[in-house]
C-alpha cells in the first residue's frame, strides 16, 4: 500500500477531497492511504508562525524551513521520499508518473508552498523531487498536490473499476485518447460514426488507433516529436 503524507497550512482545503471520488475508493479497497498535517503543528511559538521576511529584502513572505524540518524528521520512515509541489520543478507527465510508480516507494511526503516560497535550505537538504504541473503560478500547493496523488492513484492496479480504463487514457503511448461517444445516436443531426456501431471489434480498435493518431497530430503535435 502507499502512503501518501501531504503538509500545508491551509489541511481543510485538502481533507474535503479525500472523501470523494478516486481518494475514497482508492482507501476503500485498501491500496493507499493519503493523510493530511496542518504544518503549524510543527511551530513553537504561540503565534504558530510558519513564514518571515525574506533576507535581502523583497516583497512578501518566506517558508521557515524549522517548522518543514520537524515535520518531515516525524512523519519520514525507511523509503521515505519528499516532493516538494514547486513551479521550478520537473513538469509532470504521464511517463513521469509511470516511472514514479515503477520505483515502487511506498510513502511520499508532500510539500504544498505558500507566499513566495520556501527557505531554499529545504530544497537543499530535505527534498528528494521538485514537480511542477505547469508553467504558471497557484496561490499554494495544495491544488498540485491533490493532482500528483490523483493521476498517482489511477495507476495503482486495482484503483480503476477497469485495467483498460488508465491504459486507453491521453497520454499512454505519448498520443491522446481516441474520441469518445455514448446515447443518443444521433442528436441535432449529429451522428454516431458508424464504424462504432458495427459491432466488428477490428475495425473499432483500428478507427480509435487512426483517430488517437489524427487528433494528437491536429491537437498536440510536440508527443509525437
Amino acid at each position: 500500500m502507499v502512503q501518501f503524507d501531504i503538509i500545508t497550512i491551509f489541511p481543510k482545503s485538502i481533507s474535503s477531497f479525500l472523501k470523494e471520488g478516486i481518494f475514497r475508493i482508492a482507501q476503500e479497497k485498501g491500496l493507499a492511504k493519503v493523510r493530511v498535517f496542518d504544518l503549524r503543528n510543527w511551530t513553537h511559538d504561540k503565534h504558530r508562525k510558519v513564514d518571515d521576511t525574506p533576507y535581502g529584502g523583497g516583497a512578501g513572505m518566506v517558508m521557515k524551513i524549522e517548522p518543514i524540518d520537524r515535520a518531515i524528521k516525524d512523519l519520514r520512515k525507511l523509503g521515505s521520499k519528499v516532493i516538494a509541489m514547486t513551479p521550478r520543478g520537473e513538469t509532470l507527465n504521464q511517463r513521469k508518473l509511470n516511472g514514479y510508480l515503477k520505483e515502487e516507494e511506498n510513502h511520499y511526503i508532500i510539500l504544498s508552498g505558500h507566499y513566495e516560497g520556501i527557505d531554499e535550505r529545504v530544497y537543499e537538504s530535505l527534498v528528494d523531487y521538485e514537480i511542477s504541473i505547469g508553467d504558471f503560478v497557484l496561490s499554494g500547493g495544495e491544488l498540485p498536490a491533490l493532482v500528483f496523488v490523483d493521476a498517482y492513484l489511477r495507476l495503482i492496479p486495482g484503483v480503476l473499476g477497469n485495467k483498460q480504463s488508465s491504459q486507453d487514457e491521453s497520454f499512454e503511448g505519448d498520443k491522446l485518447e481516441y474520441p469518445q461517444y455514448t446515447k443518443p445516436e444521433i442528436y441535432d443531426e449529429m451522428k454516431v460514426p458508424d464504424v462504432l456501431l458495427s459491432g466488428n471489434h477490428e475495425k473499432i480498435k483500428k478507427w480509435r488507433e487512426k483517430e488517437a493518431q489524427r487528433i494528437t497530430k491536429l491537437k498536440r503535435p510536440d508527443l509525437l516529436k
